[in-house]
């Protein structure tokens, strides 16, 4: 099973720029050892469970929650039994049909 996982998460109460906080949740994710892609407006991680990408979710929270009274997350989720390796192989099937690679 393939589950991706895109989501963004924030803290609501510490101004315009919150690339601090989340640069706390990224280097969690980076460590965990799963595959993710960090987009300019949230991340995707690829695990194999659900529980594993919910897991994260968990955890990014617990990146912030100790000095963060607000924090805003939104998931969204796609779930395939029958494949793996999602995180690439969905850009090289839009890039094959194109015939050339998507700027990343």
């Amino acid at each position: 099973m393939s589950v991706l996982l895109e989501f963004s998460m924030f803290p609501t109460d510490k101004g315009e720029s919150v690339s601090a906080y989340v640069s706390r949740i990224i280097e969690m994710i980076d460590k965990s050892g799963l595959d993710y892609q960090l987009t300019p407006m949230g991340t995707i991680i690829e695990c194999e469970k659900i529980d594993e990408a919910l897991s994260i979710v968990k955890k990014a929270y617990e990146c912030l929650e100790s000095d963060c009274s607000r924090v805003y997350a939104s998931l969204k989720f796609d779930i395939r039994k029958d494949t793996k390796k999602r995180l690439s192989s969905k850009m090289k099937s839009i890039e094959k049909r194109l015939g050339y690679e998507v700027k990343k």
